[in-house]
C-alpha cells in the first residue's frame, strides 16, 4: 500500500512540474490554455502517461500534441533537474477533453437555470412542504 501512496504522490510532483515547464515552452503550436490533466506514473516510475487538455478545435488540439512530443526530451530533462529521482520517467503525451466537457456541462447547467429563472419554476417555492 505504500507503494500507491508513493505513486501518487509521484505524480502529484510530476504534474505540477510539467505545467511548469509547459507554460515555459516557447513553441508556438502550443497554445497559453494549454493544461495538464493528470500524470499516471508506472510502478517502476519509468513512465509517465500525461494527460493534457488543449483549448481550440482539433487542429490546435493535434498541432500542440505534435510540439509536445518534439519537445518531449527537453521536457525530461527540465522534468529531472525539478522532481529528484532516481530515473526520471519516459513522458507520453495523451489528449485529454476533460476541460472542454466540463465547460459544456457547466454551459448546459447556466442554461437549465435560465430556464428556470424564466418559467419560475413552482418547485423552488418553499411553501410546498
Amino acid at each position: 500500500m505504500a507503494s500507491f501512496k508513493r505513486t501518487d504522490r509521484i505524480s502529484g510532483e510530476i504534474q505540477r512540474a510539467l505545467g511548469d515547464i509547459i507554460r515555459e515552452l516557447k513553441d508556438p503550436r502550443i497554445p497559453l490554455m494549454t493544461s495538464v490533466v493528470a500524470v499516471e506514473v508506472s510502478g517502476d516510475l519509468r513512465y509517465a502517461k500525461v494527460l493534457i487538455s488543449v483549448m481550440g478545435d482539433s487542429e490546435t488540439k493535434a498541432a500542440a500534441l505534435k510540439g509536445l512530443k518534439s519537445a518531449a526530451g527537453f521536457i525530461r530533462r527540465e522534468l529531472g533537474d525539478r522532481v529528484r529521482l532516481r530515473t526520471t520517467p519516459e513522458v507520453i503525451f495523451e489528449a485529454s477533453d476533460s476541460i472542454e466537457h466540463g465547460a459544456h456541462i457547466n454551459e448546459l447547467l447556466h442554461k437549465i437555470i435560465k430556464e428556470e429563472a424564466a418559467d419560475g419554476d413552482p418547485g423552488t417555492d418553499e411553501g410546498d412542504n
